[in-house]
């Protein structure tokens, strides 16, 4: 009697989730026996090369680890940490993505804000007002996007798309990887998202101005000029926050307040003007209604996210105090239709220099303005702000958040965490501590004193993290020396599997801990990507397998399973990994079912901006677009050959890239 297809499919699946699970469970660590202290843990020069990797690039190979043993270990890491290292490819590789360069001000100029073209078209005559989302909606489309082409304009979604691939590309090309990874890791710590409109224009100089060049610095020096950021302060409210209610007219009032109630005042002295008639008149005129006032948001998140941390010894009062100190800070006018925009041209006419003088302090895209900042005194954890002393009320405010003992302990438990342990021992916590405090918060100084530590390199720290969707994409093209010209493919895959770039609406940022990724919709879209990956069903992305292993082709799958093993996780054991995989290797629809378990696991989603035919239409890679809804959830039949790839091989390698043990790092 045959046995039912159904019946066979589901087993399959139960057998890959049980090995899968498993194996998290219970991932055997190698008993492994240079100045980082690596010898006492056990470790020889290229297994310690080997966890360096792992730790501080998206991914290794077997010659990046006879490139360490030969440079020096300490050598390159203080390499990585300097982050210096010429970067053709991956320069040659962004040249196609110019407008992640440009300004905040030529993003506001260039990509108008959701509604904001169609409310421009109204107004020049150029749309019917009576057509908005009404009637033929291709023809309507059409108009706008004429519309915005006569202008110069670009819908925001190619802006963000333009966003999505340069991360993807300098992960994946960039010679200091190092620096790639803390530029991720303090962006997630200082989080902006792109589902707040009113910030996600400003995202990618936030990335590429504040966040990157900081990342190996003082730890003050980041939290100064992220709290300035054009992003942040939009994304966190403190950009609207006043020391009282004011008239909403886009600020001009505020900026112009007492100099325009002076002439005022100074004109019905005078006689010029009659009071009671200008009372009639104010009378008269429409109420403008009252906006602003004291918005705590940015005080509380710089608290309890950035510094101190939630246990970090503060209270409500010290968050709306600090609140108080830090109103008036603000966004300067940037854009002709952009945010402030009104008050650019009174700006002008009376001059920077004039306004300085009255206590504005302009600085790039930041502008403090004081007459919003509440000028009465007030006390943050003990501390006293004199009254009256403006814009340096908020940066000496930061400069003792970014010194308190509590942020030391905070920021060197997040760093730990990141990279060496899901919950670090207290020792290696304390070692860091102590040397934010004697560094003045020198990030480059915390780092190397958590990989001199013993902590870092004991068996409980190797292969204890698991990676997050995007470090297993990444990890996944670099061992296999893909070479990408989609990017965008691979944004949608990350997505896919359960983390979504810079859409991470809440301000913690994505967790960084194993627990938050694993889940059976994970494991299997996991193992779906690794399928498809090497199988070359994702657009875009091309490999060559055989060439991994200098064009020599096993004589049998659980050879190829043993050889591709070594080479895409070099320096392990991998003797329980072919073990717990060889069973997978007996289906040969395995790609198909594990696809179609994936589809039920996870409901489809919309991946990003992108996702609307209006956005769609309007890209300007259409065939790229196209491609990311092409074919996904559909099942697939068979396994397609593709150069130096044959079936076989190619479902070794997607369940190696989709195990268990090449997720931990």
């Amino acid at each position: 009697m045959k046995t039912p297809a159904k019946v066979i499919s589901s087993f399959v699946i139960i057998l890959f989730l049980t090995v899968l699970f498993t194996a998290f469970k219970n991932e055997k660590v190698v008993a492994i026996k240079s100045s980082f202290p690596y010898k006492q843990a056990g470790l020889n020069e290229r297994q310690a090369a080997a966890h360096l990797l792992s730790r501080f690039t998206y991914g290794a190979r077997a010659e990046d680890i006879d490139e360490v043993v030969k440079m020096g270990l300490e050598k390159w890491f203080l390499q990585q940490l300097d982050g210096k290292i010429e970067d053709e490819q991956l320069n040659k590789a962004l040249s196609q993505y110019s407008d992640i360069n440009l300004t905040n001000t030529e993003v506001e100029n260039i990509y108008p804000r959701p509604g904001q073209a169609v409310r421009l078209a109204v107004k020049e005559g150029f749309i019917d007002k009576d057509s908005v989302n009404k009637g033929d909606g291709k023809q309507y489309r059409q108009q706008l996007k004429a519309y915005m082409d006569s202008k110069g304009y670009k819908p925001q979604s190619e802006l963000f798309r333009q966003l999505f691939n340069q991360k993807i590309l300098r992960a994946t090309y960039t010679n200091n990887q190092l620096r790639e990874l803390l530029t991720d890791f303090w962006f997630n710590h200082f989080n902006v998202s792109i589902t707040k409109s009113q910030s996600a224009p400003f995202i990618p100089s936030y990335e590429r101005d504040i966040i990157r060049p900081n990342v190996t610095g003082k730890f003050q020096t980041l939290l100064l000029a992220t709290a300035k950021s054009p992003a942040m302060l939009m994304y966190l409210d403190n950009s609207s926050s006043s020391g009282q209610p004011t008239e909403d007219n886009d600020g001009m009032e505020m900026q112009m307040g007492e100099s325009m109630a002076k002439k005022r005042n100074d004109a019905i002295a005078n006689g010029r003007v009659n009071p009671a008639g200008l009372k009639r008149a104010q009378q008269k005129a429409p109420q403008k209604k009252k906006v602003g006032g004291l918005n705590e948001n940015y005080a509380r998140e710089v608290m309890e996210l950035h510094t101190l941390g939630v246990d970090g010894g503060y209270t409500q009062n010290d968050v709306t105090q600090a609140a108080r100190v830090l109103t008036g800070w603000t966004i300067a006018p940037m854009g002709v239709n952009g945010y402030g925009s009104p008050a650019k041209n009174l700006i002008e006419k009376i001059g920077e220099s004039t306004l300085e003088k009255r206590g504005f302090v302009f600085d790039g895209d930041f502008i403090f303005m004081p007459t919003r900042h509440d000028n009465g005194e007030k006390v943050v954890l003990g501390k006293r702000f004199a009254a009256g002393r403006g814009y340096d009320e908020g940066v000496e405010l930061l400069t003792m958040l970014a010194h308190h003992p509590s942020t030391a302990k905070f920021i060197s438990t997040k760093i730990a965490t990141r990279f060496v342990n899901d919950n670090p021992p207290a020792s290696l916590v304390n070692k860091m501590s102590k040397t934010f405090t004697k560094s003045n918060g020198d990030i480059k100084q915390i780092m190397l004193t958590m990989v001199s530590a013993p902590e870092f390199w004991t068996k409980e720290s190797l292969r204890e993290k698991t990676k997050s969707p995007f470090e297993l994409a990444i990890s996944a093209v670099r061992s296999l020396n893909a070479d990408l010209t989609q990017p965008y493919q691979l944004y949608s895959w990350i997505n896919k599997m359960g983390q979504r770039l810079y859409y991470y609406q809440a301000p913690t940022g994505f967790p960084d801990k194993g627990q938050y990724w694993i889940n059976t919709g994970s494991l299997l879209n996991r193992m779906n990507f690794g399928l498809a990956l090497a199988t070359q069903r994702i657009p875009g992305i091309k490999i060559n397998l055989a060439a991994l292993n200098n064009n020599r082709e096993p004589e049998s799958a659980e050879a190829a399973l043993k050889v591709y093993c070594k080479l895409i996780m070099p320096e392990r054991d991998v003797e329980e990994t072919v073990k717990r995989l060889k069973p997978m290797l007996n289906d040969p629809d395995l790609a198909a079912k594990v696809e179609t378990a994936a589809a039920k696991a996870s409901p489809v989603q919309k991946m990003d901006a992108m996702s609307t035919d209006m956005q769609m239409m309007e890209s300007p890679n259409k065939s790229e677009a196209k491609a990311v809804n092409k074919g996904y959830g559909k099942k697939v039949n068979k396994i397609v050959n593709a150069t130096g790839t044959n079936t076989m091989l190619a479902q070794v390698v997607g369940v190696i890239i989709g195990s268990p043990e090449f997720q931990r790092k």
